[in-house]
C-alpha cells in the first residue's frame, strides 16, 4: 500500500457539529511521500494531536478547502501554524476557492503569510502537489463556491464533497474509488431548499458511477441516528455495490 487516508472526522451540519456526536476534524491523505489535509474542520488539530498513531503536522506539504464552510475550514489557521511549526518555517501550498480569500476570508492574513503559496480551485482545472496529482471536475451546487476533487493516482480517487445533486453529477466523478459527503437521511419536500446529498442521491450517483468501492462520510444528525454501518450494509445489498460507512478515526489504505 502506497497511501491512505485517514477520517479525523465524518460529522457534518450544525447540530452535529455543536454537539460533536462525530468528529468534524476531516481527511489526511497520505501518498508516497506526501502529506495533504483537506477540511480541516472543527478540532482537527485536536484529533490530530491524540490519534492512536503519531501524525505530524508539521510532516504536511499542503492543505485542501473545498469550501469556505465552518465546518469545514475551522481549524485551517492553527493547522496552517502547525504545518509551518508557528510560521517560523515557510512551507506548504493551500487550495481553495477565491472567496475564502477575498470574501468575508475563513484563512486569516497572518496565516497567509506562512504558506509557500495560495492556489484557487477553479473547475476543470489541474493541480499537482508533489507526489499527488489532482483535477477539480466541476463546481457544485451550494450557498458558496465549492469544488469536489479527484486524485488522479492508482486507483482513481474521488471526493464528492457538499452540493446539491444536479443531472450531470454522476458523470464527473467517474473513479474507481469514491468518497461522498452524505448528510441527509432523505431527500427534503419542494419548499426547501437544502444543497447537500440524501442517501437517495448517493445511491443514484454511485449505481451510475459504479465505484469499486464507495465511502460514505459527513454524517448528519439523521443518519446518525439511524446507523450508518447497518445503513451501508443495506446499500450495498441493494446496489451490489460494495459501500463502506466511515467512521472517526478510519484508516483507508489503497
Amino acid at each position: 500500500m502506497e497511501g491512505f487516508i485517514k477520517f479525523f472526522g465524518t460529522g457534518g451540519a450544525r447540530f452535529v457539529v455543536s454537539k460533536q456526536l462525530r468528529a468534524t476534524g476531516g481527511l489526511w491523505f497520505h501518498y508516497k511521500d506526501t502529506n495533504l489535509y483537506i477540511d480541516p474542520g472543527p478540532g482537527a488539530l485536536v484529533r490530530i494531536n491524540t490519534s492512536d498513531e503519531v501524525f505530524n503536522p508539521a510532516h504536511l506539504d499542503g492543505i485542501i478547502l473545498t469550501h469556505k464552510h465552518v465546518d469545514h475550514t475551522n481549524d485551517v489557521n492553527v493547522l496552517i501554524e502547525a504545518m509551518t511549526e508557528g510560521g517560523f518555517k515557510k512551507r506548504g501550498i493551500l487550495f481553495c476557492p477565491e472567496d475564502a480569500i477575498q470574501e468575508d476570508p475563513v484563512v486569516l492574513k497572518f496565516a497567509r503569510n506562512y504558506l509557500d503559496g495560495i492556489q484557487f480551485l477553479k473547475e476543470k482545472r489541474y493541480y499537482i502537489l508533489k507526489d499527488i496529482p489532482f483535477t477539480v471536475p466541476v463546481r457544485h451546487i451550494h450557498p458558496v463556491e465549492t469544488y469536489g476533487i479527484i486524485f488522479d493516482l492508482n486507483p482513481r480517487i474521488g471526493l464528492l464533497t457538499d452540493t446539491r445533486f444536479f443531472d450531470t453529477l454522476p458523470e464527473h466523478y467517474r473513479v474507481d474509488c469514491l468518497i461522498v459527503n452524505v448528510l441527509r437521511l432523505k431527500p427534503v419536500g419542494q419548499q426547501y431548499i437544502i444543497d447537500h446529498l440524501s442517501v437517495q442521491d448517493f445511491i443514484e450517483v454511485v449505481t451510475e458511477v459504479k465505484p469499486e468501492v464507495a465511502i460514505m462520510t459527513h454524517f448528519g444528525m439523521n443518519i446518525i441516528e439511524e446507523g450508518p454501518e447497518m445503513l451501508a450494509e443495506r446499500l450495498q445489498k441493494e446496489t451490489g455495490i460494495r459501500i463502506i460507512a466511515a467512521y472517526d478515526g478510519m484508516k483507508w489504505e489503497f
